[in-house]
């Protein structure tokens, strides 16, 4: 399964450990990452991924995949800005938030009008079905795969 990790760009080193942990969790459970492919909770979900042995998936805003993180394994030049936020979701069965502010936001309102079950970590309090707000990087990667199970 595929499973979109989101959250900020600009990270505390504890955000830091919680994305590479739940990047790593995902991947010794046989997932594969997909983000935006920049630095933050991006880069530190892909390095716990790639380290794990999975696929990490980059979806750019612009138009260089030389733009990409160095745990990127695929990137995706989109040139799309900030619209590529439904690209990034839309490649996932379910979401992981982690932290963010406004693009993270905006990723999770799509996610949740795609449907997809999203685990929020340290992120936007929110009060919708289909956002369940987590306490650890295990807790996130548990939820996910329970709900996306049932789909």
């Amino acid at each position: 399964m595929r499973v979109a990790v989101i959250g900020g760009s600009m990270i505390d080193e504890q955000t830091r450990e919680h994305a590479v942990r739940i990047g790593r969790l995902l991947g010794e459970r046989g997932h594969d990452v997909v983000c935006g492919g920049l630095g933050g909770v991006m880069e530190a979900a892909c390095k716990g991924a790639a380290e794990a042995g999975s696929e990490t998936i980059g979806i750019l805003p612009g138009t260089d995949i030389a733009a990409a993180n160095e745990w990127v394994t695929t990137p995706i030049a989109t040139g799309l800005g900030n619209a590529r936020n439904v690209l990034v979701v839309r490649n996932g069965a379910a979401v992981i938030a982690i932290d963010g502010a406004t693009g993270t936001l905006s990723e999770i309102g799509h996610a949740l009008d795609l449907g997809r079950p999203v685990a929020g970590l340290d992120t936007h309090e929110i009060e919708l079905k289909g956002f369940e707000t987590v306490e650890t990087p295990e807790e996130a990667v548990e939820h996910v795969d329970r709900v996306a199970a049932r789909r």
